[in-house]
């Protein structure tokens, strides 16, 4: 929705009815026009090529074969499109390191870049485990 707000086109996924279902009133209640599909994330039911920008955030660690997850992220983007994965290796001990999200996408996606997401404010609180974003653009 904060993509919306900033007067993108977006369209949100999610495994869950009831998720989805919260979202839309949350976007209704906000004034915003964003399309919500029930979908899993790993096949998500939308057309290849045609979104310019691909954010998936806290997923990649959950899927079955992450790297056959990015392959399909990426065929979702057009041909100069944007993948943006927001994850971490929690105090859990759930999730992805880095490195390893970062070989992942290189293996599918041109010139993965990363940023460590350590900045207390995006999280309200300081943090002690391993957050971080990685950007790829073709």
């Amino acid at each position: 929705m904060l993509l919306a707000g900033e007067g993108h086109d977006v369209v949100g996924l999610d495994f869950s009815e009831a998720m989805v279902e919260a979202a839309r009133n949350k976007a209704a209640d906000a004034g915003l026009a964003v399309a919500f599909e029930v979908g899993d994330a790993a096949e998500p039911p939308l057309p290849d090529g045609a979104f310019d920008v691909v954010v998936v955030r806290h997923v990649l660690w959950a899927m079955p074969d992450p790297h056959e997850a990015i392959e399909r992220w990426v065929r979702l983007l057009t041909t100069d499109g944007v993948l943006v994965l927001i994850e971490g290796l929690w105090s859990t001990g759930a999730g992805l390191d880095s490195t390893t999200t970062i070989d992942l996408v290189r293996r599918v996606h041109p010139d993965p870049v990363i940023r460590h997401l350590t900045d207390p404010d995006l999280w309200g609180r300081a943090i002690e485990d391993e957050r971080y974003m990685v950007v790829s653009s073709a």
